[in-house]
This record gives C-alpha cells, sequence and structure tokens, in this order.
C-alpha cells in the first residue's frame, strides 16, 4: 500500500518567492495596457466585397452559402446558433419555403429547445404567415406545454391580429394544464379587458338598447368617411349583432363596392357568408375575389396571357353553373385584344392558343357553329403569314369543317394553308392523310407532286410518295419516282433514299436491279457502310438447300461477297490509305462474314490483312499555349510493318558498314 502512494505521488514545483516587494516607481494602469492593446492590434481582416450582378451569380453565392451552413450542420452536435443563423439566411434570401425547412430539420434536432419554436413562430409572424404560425404555436404547446413563455406568445399574436376569441380558446387549453398563479391571472386580466372595444361610446349605446341612434352615428360617419375598411366592418359587425342579417350583408357589399377588396372586408364578408349565407353566397363571394384578383393582374400586365388563361377558365365554370356565356365570350374577346407587340413567332407561341381555346369553347361548349367558324376566321386573318405561320391553326380550323361534314371547306382551308404558311410540312401531310381516308387517290398524287415542288430536297416525302404507289401495287410508278428522286442534285437524306429504294426493289426479288443500285450509289459514295451493305446483299442471296445445287449457289454467293470486300479492301488501300480506322472496320465486318460462312469460310483471307493495334500519344496546343497530350488508336497494317522493318534492316547495315571503314582506317 505504502509502494503505491509513493509511485502515485506527484511532486509540485516550489513557489516562487517575491524578493523585493517594494513598489515600482513607474507605474502602469489597465487603462494604459488596453490602449497599448489596442494599438498593436492587427487590422480585422474582412471578406472582400462581392457586387451580384447577374442571376447567375446570384445563383453561384447563393449555392457557396448553402454548402458552407451545411457542412457546419454536419458537424458532430452542432450548435442551435447555426440553425438560426441559417434560417435567418434563407429567410433574407426570401425563400420562405427553405428558411421553413431549415426550420423544421432544426426541431427534429432538438425539438425540446423552446427557444427555437419561439424563434420559428417570430419568422412566421414576421412574413406575415399568419395561419402557419398558428400552426407551429400549435404543435409548441403541444409538444411543451409546460413552457409559459410559448402560451404567452400564442396568445399576444391572437390578441394583436383580434381575434379575442381564439385568444380565449387558448387560455383555455392552457388551464387545463394547471399553470402556476400568473397564468391564472393573466386569464383573468384577459377576460376583463376584452370588452374594452376601439368606439366604446357606439358599444354603450347599443347596450343600452339605443339602435337606432347608433345605426345613425354610423351611417353619418359612412357618408364622412367612406374610404374606411374599419369602419364598415364594424358598421356590419354591429349589425350582425342587432341580428339584423341582411342590413349587415348589403353593408358589406356595399363596402366591397366603395372601398375596393380590402384584405380584412373581404375576409370578415367571407366569414359572415360561411355563417349565415348559403352556398350560393360563398360561391359568389370567392368567385367575386378571384375576378377582381385576375382583374388586377391583367390590368398591370396585360401581356400576362397565363393570368388571362385563369381568368377565362374561371369564367368557364360558372357559366357551367349559371349559364352566363356572353361573361366568358367579352373575356376571351379582351383576352385576344392583346396582340403581341413584335412580329417574332416567339411572342406568338403563348397568344395563339387564347383563340384556339375560344374557338373549342364556342364550337363544344356554346354548341355556337357560326360563331366558332368565324373566331377561326379572324385568327387567320391577323397572324402574319408572310413572317411565320402556325399549322395547327390551319388544321384545327380544317378539322372542325370536316366535323361540320363541309368537305369543301376543309380543302380550302388547307389549300390556303399550303399558299400562304411558311411551314408546310405538317399542312401537306394532314391533307395527304385526310384524302386518303376518303379514297381520293388522285388528289393524294397532286398533293405529293405539289409537296415534292415546293421541297425537292426532302427524302421523306420522296419515300412516302413511292410508299403510297407501292401501296396501291403500282411499281413502275413507284420505281420511276425512286428514279425521279435519286437523280436530284441536293436532298437532304440521301442514304434514307436509296435504302428506300435498295429495299424496294429486293423485295420486289430484283436481284440485279438491286446489284445495279449498289453499283450506282458506289459511284456516289464509297463510305465503307455502303460496301458492307452491299457484301451482305450478296451474302443474302444464298439458299439454306445443303443439295449439290445449293452449295454451288451459295460458293457463287460467297464468291460474290468476296469480291465486293475485296474491292472495297483495295480502294482504301490504294485510294485513300489514310483513313485506317474505316478500313480496320471492313475488315472486322469481313471477317465476321467469313466465320458465319461455316466451313465454306475462310478466315486466313482476312486474317493476314488485320492491322495491328497500337496505343499512340499526341499533342494538343490550347488556345492559351497550353499543351496536353491524348491517347488515341492507331493501325498497322501487315504492309507498313514490312516497310518498318526494311528500313530497320538497312539502316543496321548502314550502321554495320560505317563500323567497317571505321576499322579499316584506323
Amino acid at each position: 500500500m505504502a509502494s503505491f502512494a509513493k509511485d502515485t505521488h506527484v511532486k509540485l514545483p516550489r513557489p516562487t518567492r517575491v524578493k523585493n516587494e517594494t513598489p515600482a516607481p513607474l507605474q502602469i494602469t489597465a487603462e494604459q495596457l488596453l490602449r497599448e492593446a489596442r494599438e498593436r492590434q492587427e487590422s480585422q481582416i474582412l471578406p472582400p466585397y462581392q457586387n451580384i450582378t447577374d442571376p447567375t451569380e446570384l445563383s453561384d453565392y447563393r449555392l457557396r452559402l448553402r454548402k458552407e451552413f451545411e457542412d457546419r450542420i454536419r458537424l458532430p452536435g452542432p450548435s442551435t446558433q447555426v440553425w438560426l443563423n441559417y434560417a435567418r439566411w434563407e429567410e433574407s434570401q426570401k425563400d420562405y419555403a427553405r428558411a421553413r425547412s431549415v426550420w423544421e430539420r432544426a426541431l427534429q434536432a432538438d425539438y425540446r429547445n423552446h427557444a427555437v419554436w419561439v424563434k420559428y413562430a417570430e419568422f412566421e409572424m414576421r412574413n406575415m404567415f399568419v395561419n402557419s404560425a398558428r400552426n407551429v404555436w400549435d404543435r409548441a404547446v403541444a409538444l411543451l406545454p409546460r413552457v409559459d413563455q410559448l402560451w404567452y406568445k400564442y396568445i399576444h399574436m391572437e390578441e394583436m391580429l383580434g381575434n379575442i376569441t381564439g385568444a380565449r380558446e387558448i387560455f383555455e387549453r392552457w388551464m387545463k394544464w394547471l399553470p402556476d398563479q400568473q397564468g391564472w391571472l393573466s386569464f383573468i386580466n384577459f377576460d376583463s379587458s376584452s370588452f374594452v372595444i376601439k368606439k366604446p361610446h357606439v358599444r354603450e349605446m347599443s347596450t343600452r338598447g339605443e339602435v337606432a341612434r347608433a345605426r345613425d352615428v354610423y351611417e353619418r360617419a359612412v357618408n364622412n368617411l367612406g374610404d374606411d375598411e374599419e369602419l364598415f366592418v364594424a358598421f356590419a359587425e354591429f349589425e350582425e349583432r342587432c341580428n339584423e342579417v341582411e342590413r349587415a350583408r348589403v353593408i358589406y357589399k356595399f363596402g366591397l363596392d366603395r372601398v375596393g377588396r380590402g384584405e380584412e372586408l373581404y375576409k370578415k364578408f367571407v366569414a359572415f357568408e360561411k355563417q349565415h349565407g348559403d352556398k350560393e353566397g360563398i360561391d359568389d363571394v370567392i368567385v367575386g375575389r378571384r375576378r377582381f384578383e385576375y382583374e388586377e393582374q391583367v390590368r398591370k400586365s396585360p401581356l400576362n396571357y397565363d393570368a388571362w388563361f385563369d381568368y377565362v377558365r374561371l369564367e368557364e365554370e360558372v357559366a357551367s353553373s349559371v349559364g352566363d356565356k356572353e361573361r366568358v365570350r367579352e373575356v376571351y374577346e379582351r383576352a385576344v385584344a392583346n396582340v403581341p407587340p413584335a412580329n417574332e413567332k416567339c411572342y406568338w407561341r403563348r397568344y395563339i392558343y387564347l383563340w384556339i381555346n375560344y374557338a373549342l369553347y364556342e364550337e363544344i361548349e356554346a354548341e355556337d357553329v357560326d360563331r366558332a367558324r368565324q373566331v377561326y376566321r379572324e385568327c387567320l386573318k391577323l397572324v402574319p403569314h408572310a413572317r411565320f405561320s402556325f399549322a395547327k391553326i390551319w388544321l384545327l380550323a380544317a378539322q372542325f369543317e370536316i366535323r361540320q361534314l363541309n368537305l369543301k371547306g376543309c380543302r380550302k382551308i388547307l389549300g390556303n394553308g399550303i399558299g400562304k404558311a411558311t411551314n408546310k410540312d405538317k399542312i401537306f401531310k394532314k391533307y395527304i392523310e385526310i384524302e386518303l381516308e376518303l379514297g381520293e387517290i388522285d388528289r393524294c398524287r397532286r398533293l405529293y407532286e405539289k409537296y415534292l415542288e415546293w421541297s425537292p430536297d426532302n427524302c421523306y416525302v420522296w419515300c412516302k410518295y413511292a410508299e403510297f404507289e407501292i401501296s396501291l401495287e403500282e411499281t413502275e410508278r413507284a420505281r420511276g419516282i425512286f428514279e425521279l428522286a435519286v437523280s436530284q442534285t441536293t436532298l437532304d437524306l440521301p442514304e434514307v433514299l436509296w435504302k428506300g429504294y435498295i429495299d424496294f426493289e429486293m423485295s420486289q426479288g430484283e436481284v440485279e436491279r438491286t446489284r445495279a443500285l449498289y453499283e450506282r450509289l458506289l459511284e456516289r459514295t464509297k463510305h465503307y457502310k455502303v460496301w458492307v451493305s452491299f457484301a451482305k446483299f450478296e451474302a443474302g442471296e444464298q439458299d439454306e438447300d445443303e443439295e449439290e445445287d445449293g452449295i454451288e449457289r451459295k460458293q457463287e454467293c460467297i464468291r460474290r461477297t468476296r469480291a465486293v470486300f475485296d474491292r472495297a479492301y483495295v480502294y482504301y488501300k490504294e485510294v485513300i490509305p489514310e483513313m485506317k480506322e474505316e478500313r480496320a472496320t471492313l475488315l472486322e465486318e469481313w471477317l465476321n462474314m467469313e466465320m458465319s460462312f461455316g466451313m465454306l469460310g475462310d478466315v486466313s483471307i482476312v486474317k493476314s490483312k488485320l492491322p495491328k493495334k497500337l496505343k499512340k500519344r499526341k499533342a494538343i496546343t490550347g488556345e492559351d499555349g497550353s499543351v496536353e497530350y491524348v491517347e488515341y488508336t492507331d493501325y498497322l497494317f501487315p504492309e507498313e510493318l514490312k516497310a518498318s522493318n526494311l528500313k530497320i534492316l538497312e539502316a543496321a547495315i548502314r550502321w554495320k558498314k560505317q563500323k567497317v571503314d571505321a576499322f579499316c582506317n584506323v
């Protein structure tokens, strides 16, 4: 035991004794120490001032700050202050949804901290989100009912909003938890002061039964101060307390017409109708409010077409139950009168749907065919077809005439569309489709011809025209169309056209014609895909029969296939030797083809020609002078390998000769 104590004993240093305890001749004060510390203090390093000039920089700034906050939060045991700073910053950016999300995350981390609840609710109240603030207070007092500050704050908010009934209900809820004496005293003081209102003389008169005099005072006040919103609310509530429901309703409506759509007045009116009115009255109030909001939007921005869409949708919903179609038409007419300011298609894309919805409403909802036809006509007159056009309008107008069994009118509209519209593709396609469904073959041919006159380089039209003739079993006409198409000097997708022509001849069993087409195509292009397709065509002619004639036929096909590949290989080797990758791809296709021939194939023919793949690097100099090295695949073919070996051998011979000459000279 003694040894243990000896081992654990810690020796403390001896205390330093002050030898000279007399006061120094020069005394230093605390003020002097602080002044010197301030003078020697280095200047504070402040972050650089950042001037944000565009939305991209603002987005980058917000992203960076959010990342910093999130990094702090992810640290073990983040303090409450980090959450508060994060939420306040999001609030300063006017991003209330994100700020609310941060508050909720903070509560998930520590919901017992009542300060977080208080700050959260103050955030909602500060930004006028009253219902959200009530939600926060309700959750707070439900989770922390013993924290009196939460109850006081909640009740104070309701008193500030003038919601005396709501404040009393909160007090009743609080009293169920049996708070201390101060809580009960607060409840008593609240009840005693809630009877005092802003106009005590009016309340006094009404409580004495002098209703007529009180009403006279209100009427005189309304005549003198007609724009006071609170005055109308008080007058209507007075009549409501006197059980004069109709008088109160008239006052509310008069106030809304006189003052405008005041928020408080409107809320009171809605609450009044919910209590005393029927469903129709409540609906009228809601519709009136929404009408006012849309009117404000379109008044401030007449070219806000989305607001017009919402407005007409509201009127259509009301008209479906009330039947007031004229009001819907009035809103549509006002909407389409706001023509875009410039003749650019981007400004018209949204606007044109107002006309479309207008026409559809007249046809479907109002069932007025003449007005719907007139809407389409006015729209087509308004669009500047010389600059741009909308095929959708032409097609919808034509389909409308079809639904009215007016085929002549449909053809007239589509004909005008072909003549005026700048983009005729959709109109041509739909017109041909309609005539084809009607069985008008000659009309379809004339339309295809006009289509090709307008766009002779459109391979899609050529192919569709040929397919149309093929469907009618007009083989020679289809072949003539293909021949005329491939003879065009310019085509947008010639490979599609040639493929369609070749597939057509193959479907007709015309082997020689197909082979001749491939030869003609190779005169125009020597792309390796054409060679491969040609070779596959020759290989595809072999029969599956295992008899002697079948084998001979297969051998002939294989010979033709190899001849095509060999021609392609010689072309790439001698004419364009620099295209090594295409030649290597061609040889791989040839090798796969030989392997697919089975016993009749000979892969050794191709293997002797296959190149060796080499990984190389090349330097690329950038615009700023920097050099980057990029890897790429190079191909070394057998003939190049032999030439390289010969060069090495020649160099070795020269080196050896130099050595011999040097030895002889010595």
